[in-house]
């Protein structure tokens, strides 16, 4: 059990049946009255967000999330599929549960698979990752003062926004929480 006033960014605790991850928490004090644990909270699940207030004395269960490396295989129609390298157990999971965590993923590459009690609830993807420039526009020489911008299409189908010294075949780095470019691989 997990008290209101030992509150983390990153717990996860069981609250009225949902499970829930703490975004921000923040500890008042106020001048009068009694002391309580102000939190934003995101239900992993479903991925809304709440703003709760809590006594510190309160209490909640932890809950257990299981991240486990899965390695992507292929998209097959609106299925993915993940095999445990493990134990070379697969699972396929729909386009509705993955959203938009896989475009700047190919396949074969590692990703954590989020489990509550055996249901998968989320995928992870590396947080970076080396793609190919397929398609992009040439720089013109003397446009860097700026610092200005072009789009590009990686090789798994995505846009990203990349300088303009950046050209088609290159190799680059990619943030996969923001999307944005880093440097060249």
């Amino acid at each position: 059990m997990i008290s209101a006033g030992d509150f983390r960014n990153g717990v996860t605790l069981e609250i009225d049946g949902n499970v829930y991850q703490i975004l921000e928490f923040q500890h008042v004090k106020p001048g009068k009255g009694a002391a309580f644990v102000r939190t934003k909270i995101k239900n992993v699940i479903s991925g809304g967000v709440v703003e709760k207030t809590f006594r510190p004395t309160e209490k909640f269960p932890a809950a257990r999330i299981d991240r486990v490396d899965m390695q992507y295989l292929y998209q097959d129609g609106d299925l993915y599929n993940f095999m445990d390298t493990n134990t070379y157990e697969q699972i396929a999971l729909s386009s509705e549960l993955i959203g938009d965590t896989l475009k700047f993923v190919k396949e074969n590459e590692m990703c954590k698979v989020c489990s509550y009690n055996g249901k998968v609830f989320s995928v992870e993807p590396p947080l970076f990752v080396e793609l190919e420039i397929t398609d992009t526009e040439p720089g013109f020489k003397g446009d860097t003062a700026t610092g200005a911008s072009k789009p590009a299409v990686v090789e798994t189908g995505a846009t990203v926004f990349v300088p303009l010294f950046v050209s088609t075949g290159d190799k680059i780095k990619i943030d996969t929480r923001t999307g944005e470019y880093l440097s060249r691989a």
